[in-house]
């Protein structure tokens, strides 16, 4: 059995784009005959490969798919460009997943270095540093900056580096609702910035503080920059890193809470391999993020 890569290639569109709609008009096709393309494969393979909703998701068959295509789509630029056909490769599109504090800070910098010197496009996925993982596995990303240490199946992992967060709040803050400093019985009672539902970080140092994380009212404010602006502007208190919270520290803008800091290990997960175009992102961001993250 033999897959079409036509056929791989017009799953991953429709993955990517959400709808046969888009993934038509992405591929200069008419939707029926991306129907058709989708269709004739899982008669192929005996599965369903796509699960039908807005936006449209692959099944697991589906993801190892995907995953081909954009494994077979990668190497094949690769080939022209060792080649020599340089004038008939275009930018080849690499998705990322990656943590938002680490895309509102250090992130970005080696990957715009890196288009200067490559043709690439970055195709970035947001998400909890706990969650990027499972972008890998779903075959959406091809690489993620990710808090999981265990590889994902056929993936290889790099250790980066911690970030590392200390808890703060802004002067006025800290005279209404702290006035004694961060005891548990205050801390029971001031407002807390999250991230969303699924940030444990403020929990985490509640915790720590021997204060129950059920009691504080929370405030939830899902972008990294916003988080650190709420912060700043006195919503609630909330852990920064360095890159958001050390010059206003200095100034006086906001207040350190005092002790535990919280070390968040970050690690580069990405597919087992060997790309010219995926290795150079790889070093890229590994030489950056040793850079400028504590190293354990």
């Amino acid at each position: 059995m033999r897959i079409s890569l036509d056929q791989a290639e017009t799953l991953a569109a429709i993955v990517v784009e959400g709808t046969l709609e888009a993934a038509a008009a992405r591929l200069h096709l008419t939707p029926s005959a991306v129907s058709q393309r989708l269709k004739a494969l899982e008669r192929q393979l005996g599965q369903v490969l796509l699960v039908r909703s807005k936006p449209a998701r692959p099944t697991a068959a589906g993801r190892a798919v995907v995953r081909l295509a954009r494994q077979v789509l990668l190497l094949e630029h690769d080939t022209l460009r060792d080649l020599g056909a340089t004038d008939s490769v275009g930018p080849v599109s690499v998705p990322l997943a990656v943590n938002a504090d680490s895309l509102a800070t250090w992130f970005l910098a080696p990957l715009t270095r890196l288009a200067g010197t490559l043709p690439v496009l970055f195709d970035l996925h947001r998400d909890d540093q706990d969650f990027t993982a499972g972008l890998l596995e779903s075959g959406t990303v091809m690489a993620a900056v990710t808090s999981r240490a265990e590889p994902v199946a056929g993936c290889r992992v790099i250790p980066l580096g911690l970030m590392r967060y200390r808890a703060v709040a802004e002067p006025a803050f800290v005279r209404r609702w702290l006035p004694d400093g961060a005891v548990a019985g205050d801390l029971a009672r001031a407002p807390v910035v999250d991230f969303d539902r699924r940030d444990d970080l403020q929990t985490g140092w509640l915790q720590a503080r021997g204060v129950d994380p059920a009691l504080p009212p929370r405030s939830f404010v899902p972008a990294s920059s916003d988080f650190a602006r709420a912060v700043l502007g006195g919503l609630g208190w909330g852990l920064l890193p360095p890159f958001q919270s050390a010059a206003a520290l200095a100034s006086g803008e906001l207040v350190d809470l005092g002790d535990p800091s919280i070390d968040v290990s970050l690690y580069w997960q990405q597919w087992n391999l060997r790309s010219t175009v995926l290795d150079a992102v790889a070093e890229a961001v590994i030489d950056e993020a040793r850079r400028v993250l504590k190293q354990p």
